[in-house]
């Protein structure tokens, strides 16, 4: 398969830069993946496509303030994006600036902070500050919104760029389609008899890194720390029991049970992983799915396609252009239902 399979035309105007007032008021555009069938509904129409028995599976991830500036000591202005936090005081961070800084040197923060630069791991920095880091990005970090999101970081993306059920810091970028549930939903989907469960998966930067091989089957994805807990999978396992489907909410949960699963079997798991699911790659757990509209060539267009099939997710995206939805973190939702005899792009005539 071929990155450029994944492309698609995108007119600048339906990337989503600022969220819409209410978490609840984007669109939804509705895929079921047996038929390649196309449904047009509001976002709160979810509700109609729930059935009692469901099991909803969110990321409680937290996004941190990981975005920094500063500068060198010899002057040379910096800045910093927090990739992973190691311990109290020490991260692998991603470090832009005119020149690297050199293991041994000081960097000068915003707030009267400062770090040393313990040394280099290929693309990553690893940094240690004078004070706890999470105290210090909360107070001076900037909400680090994705690449095509070009603007700075407003007050209001503290809490905007977060879903409201967030727990566990860690992730650098947003589970993007959590971020349509306001608490009035989340209760009306309990009302409604479907069952909840929350896995951990800390989003990294590398999740908007570009995929800079021919062949998709050559890349190789960036890791993640992830967490599924016997809790998580009792209540998948009573789900299958009692004949629900379990539902995604967003590709970090789908990623975070089917590595928890990539022998077949849903076992508890923590630590890391660089699963990376495309067409013609098996799904174990997940029977459908809430996401965001995806960049073109990306691995998260290549993860729905597997779940729903190239035609149809191509062709749900076409229509989503043509009917203007909004794009990307900001932007409007899918809910896709598995399409168990999804074809890759060498399928299609």
């Amino acid at each position: 398969m071929r990155v450029s399979d994944f492309q698609f035309d995108l007119p600048d105007r339906l990337i989503a830069r600022h969220p819409l007032a209410e978490r609840r008021a984007s669109r939804l555009l509705c895929l079921d993946g047996p038929s390649g069938e196309l449904a047009h509904r509001q976002f709160a129409d979810l509700l109609e496509y729930l059935r009692p028995g469901d099991l909803m599976v969110f990321n409680n991830t937290r996004v941190i303030p990981a975005r920094l500036f500063g500068r060198k000591e010899t002057g040379g202005q910096l800045e910093i994006l927090v990739e992973r936090v190691l311990d109290n005081r020490r991260v692998l961070a991603h470090v832009r600036s005119s020149k690297s800084p050199k293991p041994g040197s000081r960097i000068l923060l915003e707030g009267d902070s400062a770090a040393t630069m313990l040394a280099r791991h290929d693309a990553l920095f690893e940094l240690e500050f004078d004070e706890p880091v999470l105290p210090l990005l909360d107070r001076v970090g900037h909400m680090p919104l994705p690449p095509y999101i070009d603007r700075p970081d407003e007050t209001s993306d503290r809490e905007r760029y977060q879903t409201v059920y967030a727990q566990r810091a860690g992730a650098v970028a947003a589970p993007t389609a959590g971020l349509h549930f306001d608490n009035e939903l989340l209760q009306a989907i309990e009302a409604r008899g479907v069952a909840t469960a929350q896995v951990t998966l800390h989003v990294g930067a590398g999740t908007f890194q570009p995929v800079r091989v021919e062949r998709i089957e050559d890349h190789h994805m960036h890791s993640e720390w992830l967490e599924v807990s016997q809790q998580v999978v009792e209540a998948v396992n009573a789900c299958k029991a009692r004949g629900g489907r379990v539902i995604a909410v967003g590709t970090t949960s789908v990623r975070s049970l089917e590595s928890a699963a990539r022998d077949g079997q849903l076992k508890a798991f923590s630590g890391d992983t660089d699963i990376f699911i495309y067409p013609g790659r098996p799904f174990h757990v997940v029977d459908a799915l809430v996401t965001n509209f995806h960049l073109p060539e990306s691995t998260l267009l290549m993860l729905v396609s597997a779940f729903a099939g190239y035609r149809e997710t191509m062709a749900a995206y076409r229509a989503a252009v043509e009917n203007d939805y909004r794009f990307f973190s900001y932007g409007d939702a899918m809910f896709i239902t598995r399409n168990p005899v999804a074809c890759g792009p060498e399928d299609v005539q």
